[in-house]
């Protein structure tokens, strides 16, 4: 058999070569002519549809140049912008999927799609994993609108116009952050019969909720509310609408309630028309001004005498057996007793006032809580008040001195009871805030820097508080150094030394070891230069009969042999 030549062998396979290599060339071709042609020009279209039976909303998505194309399959569509593929939507549009290719005003809702697809496309893949599921979690072509999804796509569109679909009528609407024009007018409609009515019909705005905020749908704009029209505009048409109501009525004896709770609450939402200010002026409450008395009792408990008062009429809100025949903002009344409720104070019915037992929330109350209070009402305190407030303690002065081989302490110039520093260190050492003297003043332990020193001088030094009471304390001179870390951390405190004690600290200061003290002549030249500096420290600490290491963060090589040999036969 004659055998097949050599180059025709692979013939068909190099046919399928050059078919997939002509065809990869052609879409390469067209596909960097696409690019080119559509960078930076697609443009996304919203359109949301509203379903007024459920509440249901939904946005589904158009895109392209001139021509419009709608995203059929929102999975598939972040597909390819993750893998920039290229994709063939119609004669009029086909690209390369890379958000470049999209108008910089489309890229905030296109992130805004590839977030949602992204949930979408894996909700339905793992759902059909599901043996109990059929079919997918999620519709590809439309985003359901949650809570979240709601605010989400507002603040992509906001201030923008989007077509809108309701009841099957397709019409464009602005997204605004306006307040809508919703307000309720209080007119007489008779000698002594007034009512209040909105100024549109009720059902014809459309309240959504989202996550964080509140919106109005009516047709010509969708409104984001502030919270302050939300908890009074808003909150008054939804009564209205809960009710079925289109008018309120009420008589002349309802016009304090009136004033005095419901227009406190909802403030500007209550437009009064033809009603004269003499007629209304009785019903009106005077601006309310609180005031607060702080005293301390025979227990050292914090007191607070409330009295409100609206022009001349004074009253103690918390006597329930007043009758009071003028008119008052019960919000505001509301407001104010709640404040000491939250503080902590409890109802004293017996005097009338609040009382704060607690030493934990008196102390809040003289460090925070006060601050507050006079902000929001006017306080008065008696002498007994001043007198119980948060004491900083404050070691004016410290002395030391070298007398008789011993150093002693002058500690008289502290404005702390020494009969009371054991308590006072107790708390500390229990990591307390505060610790309440026995006159009902505090001291805060908390970062405080006095009473850390007296800590560690204490504890450091093992002094007897008893030693303290006397303001002077003897020491060893051993103790010269620890004493003096203790020292230079005391900031603000005029502290003396007497010459004495301040030649030992220097003496004992390795950079300042004295010249004269001489390394012996067989040492000498054996001993390198730190080394002969950690034989004057040792022999520095041995003059005031101190003991010493040489530790290794010392830089002092304590383990060389000649130091350790000349140490062992000198004693030192």
């Amino acid at each position: 058999m004659k055998q097949e030549p050599l180059k025709d062998k692979y013939r068909s396979f190099k046919q399928i070569v050059n078919t997939f290599y002509n065809e990869e060339i052609n879409n390469i071709g067209a596909e960097e002519e696409t690019a080119l042609k559509n960078i930076g020009t697609i443009k996304i279209e919203p359109k949301i549809i509203y379903d007024k039976f459920s509440g249901d909303m939904k946005v589904e998505f158009k895109i392209g140049t001139n021509k419009m194309y709608k995203i059929k399959d929102l999975s598939e569509f972040y597909t390819r912008i993750i893998e920039k593929s290229f994709y063939k939507y119609g004669e009029k549009l086909q690209f390369i999927h890379t958000q470049e290719m999209f108008e910089n005003e489309s890229k905030p809702l296109l992130d805004f799609i590839l977030k949602y697809a992204e949930v979408i496309k894996y909700a339905n893949s793992n759902s059909n994993s599901n043996y109990r599921y059929y079919g997918k979690a999620l519709s590809d072509t439309s985003i359901i609108l949650g809570n979240t999804g709601v605010d989400d796509l507002f603040e992509v569109l906001k201030g923008q116009k989007v077509l809108f679909q309701k009841d099957y009528n397709i019409e464009e609407i602005e997204l605004t952050e306006e307040e809508p024009k919703i307000e309720f007018k209080l007119r007489k409609i008779g000698e002594e019969k007034y009512s209040i009515t909105p100024n549109i019909e009720i059902f014809n705005v459309t309240i959504i909720k989202g996550k964080n905020h509140k919106y109005i749908l009516d047709d010509k704009k969708m409104y984001r509310v502030t919270k302050d029209f939300e908890n009074t505009n808003l909150r008054l048409l939804e009564l209205f609408r809960q009710n079925y109501l289109t008018e309120v009525l009420l008589g002349k004896d309802e016009l304090t309630q009136l004033f005095s709770i419901v227009i406190p609450k909802v403030k500007n939402a209550i437009k009064i028309e033809n009603i004269p200010e003499e007629e209304i002026k009785n019903y009106r409450p005077q601006e309310l001004q609180v005031k607060v008395y702080l005293d301390f009792n025979e227990n050292d408990y914090l007191t607070a005498r409330v009295e409100f008062q609206y022009g001349q009429n004074k009253f103690n809100p918390l006597d329930e057996k007043l009758k009071i025949d003028f008119p008052r903002n019960v919000i505001q009344e509301t407001k104010a007793l709640n404040i000491f409720r939250k503080t902590g104070f409890m109802f004293d019915s017996q005097n009338l006032r609040f009382i704060l037992p607690n030493n934990d929330k008196i102390y809040e109350f003289l460090v925070e809580d006060i601050n507050f209070y006079m902000q929001k009402f006017e306080i008065m305190v008696t002498d007994r008040f001043k007198n119980k407030q948060i004491i900083q303690p404050k070691i004016g002065g410290i002395g030391v001195k070298v007398e008789n081989d011993l150093l002693s302490i002058d500690l008289k110039n502290v404005n702390i009871n020494a009969k009371e520093l054991k308590d006072i260190m107790e708390k500390y050492e229990l990591k307390k805030k505060y610790y309440r003297l026995k006159d009902g003043s505090f001291i805060t332990l908390k970062d405080n820097k006095q009473i850390d020193f007296l800590d560690k001088l204490v504890t450091g030094m093992d002094i007897n508080y008893k030693e303290l009471e006397s303001g002077e304390v003897k020491l060893p001179i051993s103790r010269s150094l620890y004493l003096n870390t203790l020292l230079k951390e005391m900031k603000g405190s005029e502290i003396s030394k007497n010459s004495e004690y301040r030649e030992i600290i220097n003496k004992l200061d390795k950079d300042q070891l004295q010249e004269e003290l001489k390394v012996p002549e067989n040492l000498e030249t054996v001993l390198r230069y730190y080394q002969k500096t950690g034989f004057k420290w040792l022999k520095t600490l041995d003059s005031y009969k101190f003991g010493g290491i040489l530790a290794d963060d010392m830089g002092l090589r304590k383990n060389n042999s000649n130091v350790v040999n000349y140490c062992g036969l000198c004693g030192k």
